[in-house]
């Protein structure tokens, strides 16, 4: 079991940046590949990045690449990701997600998201 809290969101205007930040506790962090979901209103929650346990390995989708920048700090028990050249439809609630699995399947554990919203 991990726990997951999101900061960092808020306000930006298009263009600007923001940084969030997800701390975990509970379990060993470094155990966990993480990532990070978004979830606008009406739409699936969607993959923004995503992180392996050791940080070696990081997946974006096209509609962040480039722009987006995920990272973590397993001696911290934090990941971050860092947002620039924001969009405003970019604007949702973004989920800390971390998850592992064993042979009973895939456990994923998710925080209670931080809002961020783009608009001028």
């Amino acid at each position: 079991q991990v726990q997951l809290v999101e900061s960092g969101g808020g306000l930006v205007q298009p263009g600007g940046s923001l940084r969030l930040s997800c701390a975990a506790s509970g379990n060993i962090f470094s155990n966990y590949a993480t990532g990070w979901y978004r979830q606008a209103p009406g739409k699936e929650r969607e993959l923004v990045a995503a992180i392996s346990s050791g940080g070696s390995l990081i997946n974006y989708p096209d509609a962040v690449k480039g722009r987006f920048t995920i990272s973590r700090d397993n001696a911290k028990n934090t990941v971050y990701l860092q947002m620039n050249n924001l969009k405003p439809e970019d604007t949702a609630v973004y989920y800390c997600n971390a998850n592992t699995a064993d042979w009973r399947g895939r456990y994923d554990y998710w925080g209670q998201g931080t809002q961020v919203t783009v608009s001028s």
